[in-house]
């Protein structure tokens, strides 16, 4: 790791303020090492914790910006049959690539299968 002097603000509670690129500097830095991130924080000059927020919010992205490449988006046909019959209640089934179905009946319905789908992927 490159030693450079660098000057550091601290805000009016004197807390330090470390920039970005140093963080992800400091981050990448400790994926590399190895060690426990107890030791790195300590060996670098910064509080566990505050370390510890510092790679939680790098991994967070990471596999964001992973699960945005990776998944592309995916539409199904959707065909709707006709019947002269009885009128029926409209109901929408969604058939998930498991093969597990889902059927929404209200238009209120709708946000919670959303979130469903999208945890679920």
């Amino acid at each position: 790791m490159d030693k450079k002097a660098i000057v550091l603000k601290s805000d009016s509670r004197g807390r330090v303020r470390t920039p970005l690129q140093q963080r992800l500097a400091l981050v990448a830095e400790f994926e590399r090492s190895g060690l426990p991130a107890t030791r790195f924080a300590a060996l670098v000059g910064v509080r566990y914790h505050t370390f510890a927020t510092w790679v939680q919010r790098h991994r967070k992205q990471q596999a964001a910006a992973a699960l945005s490449e990776s998944r592309p988006v995916r539409f199904a046909e959707v065909v709707l049959a006709e019947d002269s019959g009885a009128p029926k209640p409209e109901v929408l089934r969604i058939v998930l690539g498991g093969g597990a179905a889902l059927e929404l009946t209200a238009a209120a319905q709708v946000p919670l299968a959303a979130q469903l789908i999208k945890a679920l992927a």
